[in-house]
């Protein structure tokens, strides 16, 4: 039995490995594509959905030159006249008046100003615009969820009564439990109004997607920095309390420093779920492919991108998507390791 139980256990880790494994090896296997074709730039390249022309002429020609790529643009705009070739005729310039505006045919347009019949139209992806939004919305988040859960994991543990703590505490975890389809819901139709009214800008912008991400998390960080707290000894808080240190002293001093890994613990574990956050953002961030230039401005964050494009998606585009989400998924995985290594130490 006990050999049962080892083998069991053994092979529980190995499947979560494979698991975690098989996820990076798909994203990365349906992301090289445009991995190849966008490389590094991709992180840096704010343009997503962009059609632009690529000229093949010379591409015909010598397949080891470079395409010449251009922005796309108005069809007169790439029409250049050549003053040699306009030939008007002198003796017609004061001509009939039925004549009048019938030279336009002795206009000849200089060939190197045509829109080339063999250039390619290309459309450029680019993840920047996402990948600022999704860190934008992050640090507004935790810029309002990180005082707030401490506020309430203080009042929970050291202050509030047993009668006040309990019931207030299961409220908080049913809080951490609401689908964050509904808070997206209740923040366009409800919390995004008054945030426009307050702040300006419209009822879905970065600054309500922020504040809608931070009252998500609140709950969830600070049941982790409450249960962090409550296990700070007994001894330690009454011998304080006996030298004459008075409740706030011994929250900073004592009670902040004994909890003090699983408290950074439940905030990076809390920013690892700020940053993978879909369905709630998708509702008030605004879908926007544009750098917001003020917090209460639209724009996109990586997981509103992948919820709204994947299902028209193919090609190219569905390789970006992927791209995006490896991106997504190497930054969440970096914080949730560093989470994994407080908790760690905080063990040993």
């Amino acid at each position: 039995m006990e050999s049962l139980f080892k083998k069991i256990s053994s092979l529980s880790a190995t499947t979560i490995l494979l698991i975690l494994t098989s996820i990076f090896v798909v994203l990365f296997i349906y992301a090289k594509p445009a991995m190849a074709e966008y490389g590094i730039k991709f992180l840096t390249d704010p343009r997503w959905g962009v059609e632009v022309k690529v000229d093949s002429v010379n591409t015909q020609n010598n397949q080891n030159q470079t395409p010449v790529v251009t922005e796309t643009v108005n069809d007169n705009d790439n029409i250049a006249v050549d003053d040699e070739d306009v030939a008007v005729d002198d003796e017609n310039d004061f001509g009939d008046e039925n004549d009048f505006g019938d030279d336009d045919d002795e206009i000849v347009v200089s060939d190197e100003g045509n829109i080339d019949e063999n250039s390619n139209v290309k459309t450029i992806y680019g993840g920047l615009v996402p990948i600022v939004g999704t860190i934008l919305s992050t640090i507004i988040a935790m810029f309002f969820a990180v005082p707030i859960a401490m506020g309430i994991a203080i009042f929970l543990s050291e202050i509030a009564p047993e009668f006040i703590a309990k019931p207030v505490g299961i409220a908080i975890e049913l809080l951490a439990a609401i689908p964050s389809i509904i808070y997206g819901m209740w923040g366009l139709f409800y919390f995004g109004p008054i945030v426009s009214k307050v702040f300006g800008g419209g009822s879905v912008s970065l600054l309500v997607a922020g504040l809608v991400l931070a009252i998500m998390i609140v709950p969830f960080m600070a049941s982790l920095t409450r249960d962090s707290m409550n296990t700070t000894p007994a001894v330690l808080k009454e011998s304080a309390y006996a030298m004459g240190a008075t409740k706030f002293e011994v929250i900073k001093d004592v009670v902040f420093p004994y909890a003090k890994k699983g408290i950074i613990g439940s905030m990076i574990l809390a920013l690892g779920r700020a940053l993978g956050e879909t369905m709630a953002v998708a509702f008030v961030i605004g879908g926007v492919f544009t750098f917001p230039e003020k917090i209460t401005d639209p724009t996109v964050s990586i997981p509103v991108v992948l919820a709204n494009s994947f299902a028209e998606s193919q090609g190219l585009s569905l390789s970006a998507l992927f791209y995006l989400a490896l991106i997504l998924f190497v930054i969440s995985f970096f914080v949730i390791s560093f989470a994994k290594f407080y908790f760690l130490r905080d063990k040993k």
